[in-house]
């Protein structure tokens, strides 16, 4: 009765209210991006692919997680929000490294623009990296419908603005969201949109026995 209460009380809080209806309202956009499959892969090869549990195909999977399925599926937002934090980490250590980035990072609110913008571009850059490679990876395996330059072109595009509004999203989620981190926001409703289905691939586990 308590919590009840306390969970009411949170939304007669205007502010509070505006908040968490901001922040749902971005997660919502983020798992509809993750439903818009990329033009010219064989999705039922491709999940095949992804089943197997070792070598390139067991990495896919990890990494699936984070994209809450949507690598599996090859959607728009299939990279996530993985090139921007893997750029954020580089943009630490290169911090750590560099004088003038140390330089910026002792600067206040300035250094941090600066150094936020040069993360920005480097998420771009690892974007089309990844996007890349993926697509290498996929036309190697049989998985492209139609393979050559014109599937790269577009499946690196489109990947790579994918990720860059997921970036986007992060950011707005961090400046207009409830409080917490926009990235970690978003990972974490990832993992949770994939709560459901490995709930029930658990339990048909189970009942066949191959999972004790």
């Amino acid at each position: 009765m308590v919590l009840f209460k306390n969970f009411k009380n949170i939304f007669s809080i205007s502010e509070l209210r505006r908040k968490i209806l901001y922040t749902l309202g971005v997660l919502v956009v983020y798992r509809l991006g993750s439903f818009i499959p990329v033009i010219g892969v064989n999705l039922f090869l491709l999940r095949d692919y992804m089943e197997r549990a070792s070598g390139v195909g067991g990495l896919l999977g990890y990494l699936d997680i984070f994209s809450g399925g949507s690598l599996r599926q090859c959607t728009l937002f299939a990279l996530g929000i993985s090139p921007y934090i893997t750029a954020s980490i580089m943009m630490q250590l290169l911090s750590m490294i560099i004088p003038s980035l140390e330089q910026l990072a002792k600067e206040g609110d300035y250094g941090r623009r600066i150094i936020n913008q040069y993360t920005r571009y480097l998420t771009l850059g690892l974007s089309v990296f990844y996007s890349l490679t993926y697509a290498a990876l996929l036309e190697s395996q049989g998985l492209v419908l139609t393979p050559g330059l014109g599937f790269k072109l577009t499946f690196v595009v489109s990947l790579t603005v994918g990720a860059l509004f997921v970036m986007w999203l992060g950011e707005q989620l961090s400046l207009y969201g409830i409080g917490v981190n926009g990235s970690s926001l978003i990972i974490f409703a990832g993992i949770v949109a994939r709560l459901p289905k490995d709930i029930a691939q658990t339990g048909r586990l189970v009942s066949i026995g191959t999972v004790g």
